[in-house]
């Protein structure tokens, strides 16, 4: 079977058990295919467009790989937290790195990142405070208290790779009367611009989409869910997460 394309749907065996592809590309079992789910919430969306990401407004990429710097707004108190930053670097390899916080609650990467979509606490000491990920003061992931993990329904498509959209599912719901969230699904190639690749309305409720031919999505392509409300006082609470799997180019 080529791996050049995305393969049907069958049960693999050889001494590794009889199972689904699905489950055997999420237990790493197949060379070359590789799973990710992600997920985001926005908790104040009203009438000017913004990231379903936790931080709010409209997410800014980096111009270039940069260093990252973690830091916790409990300063010393997190000293030795460990934080785990995922994203992809200058040539978008998949680039993953854990950072520990010093006795002033901050820690640098040493590795430079020109996507970060994922961060998370990574010790088995939760953080006593809100993890901010930046550099020159632009924040490009957030880790709460609450979650000790960010919430973005973003994600590059790494060198190499070609993604595969099999499912998403939206939900807006707010304690106002009437009020309408428009969310998109934008993408933007390399040297691109983003566009909107789905765009639907909800009011009080869920959308939930099966793909049953999963979108093709190319190498070092940007993925972001947004949304926008109806009026400047909807207070929606806007959550999005999509499921893909990402298949490399060329045989391992």
């Amino acid at each position: 079977m080529s791996i050049t394309h995305y393969p049907e749907v069958v049960t693999f065996g050889g001494g590794v058990g009889d199972y689904p592809y699905f489950l055997q590309v999420s237990r790493g079992l197949i060379a070359g295919h590789k799973r990710v789910f992600k997920f985001g919430y926005n908790g104040d969306i009203d009438d000017s467009e913004e990231t379903i990401w936790d931080v709010g407004g409209l997410y800014a990429y980096p111009a270039s790989a940069v260093t990252m710097t973690a830091t916790s707004s409990s300063g010393a108190t997190d000293e030795d937290v460990e934080v785990t930053i995922q994203g992809v670097d200058a040539s978008y390899n998949e680039l993953s790195e854990t950072v520990t916080l010093d006795a002033s609650g901050t820690a640098t990467t040493t590795g430079s990142f020109l996507r970060v979509y994922r961060a998370f606490v990574s010790s088995d000491t939760a953080s006593a405070g809100n993890i901010t990920i930046a550099n020159g003061g632009t924040t490009y992931a957030y880790v709460s208290v609450a979650d000790q993990q960010t919430l973005m329904a973003l994600w590059t498509v790494p060198a190499g790779y070609t993604a595969y959209l099999f499912q998403v599912d939206t939900t807006a719901f707010t304690v106002q009367n009437n009020k309408v969230a428009t969310i998109r699904m934008l993408t933007r190639e390399l040297n691109g611009v983003f566009r909107t690749q789905n765009k639907f309305d909800l009011f009080e409720g869920s959308y939930h989409l099966d793909i049953t031919c999963p979108q093709p999505i190319p190498e070092k392509t940007d993925i972001e869910f947004r949304a926008i409300a109806d009026s400047s006082n909807a207070d929606l609470r806007v959550a999005a997460s999509f499921d893909i799997i990402y298949i490399a180019n060329t045989a391992p």
